[in-house]
């Protein structure tokens, strides 16, 4: 059994990013869909595929990180996970299917 939600929980936060797979073989580029700043966007990849390693990075509104990733068939083998931090110090992650 759950005890009741703190009054100062948020409902559902949407995810601030967008991620565009056109924009080249190999090349996505990550952006902030939100109005707010995001710190400490860092990219992680799960499986087989290989990406550079990048230092966590401030995004603001329209901003946009270009990610590289080499793999076969990425869909089945891969998947990025995206890590950032509101002002307010919560942590976020959002797992990327290809």
């Amino acid at each position: 059994m759950t005890g009741p939600r703190s009054p100062t929980f948020d409902c559902a936060y949407p995810v601030p990013f967008h991620l565009e797979r056109d924009a080249g073989p190999r090349r996505y580029l990550l952006s902030n869909r939100s109005s707010e700043v995001l710190e400490g966007v860092a990219l992680s990849l799960l499986g087989a595929g290989v990406m550079p390693a990048t230092a966590p990075s401030t995004l603001r509104p329209g901003e946009s990180l270009e990610v590289v990733i080499a793999a076969h068939d990425l869909a089945r083998s891969s998947v990025l996970i995206v890590r950032w931090f509101r002002r307010s110090g919560e942590e976020y992650l959002w797992r990327v299917s290809f």
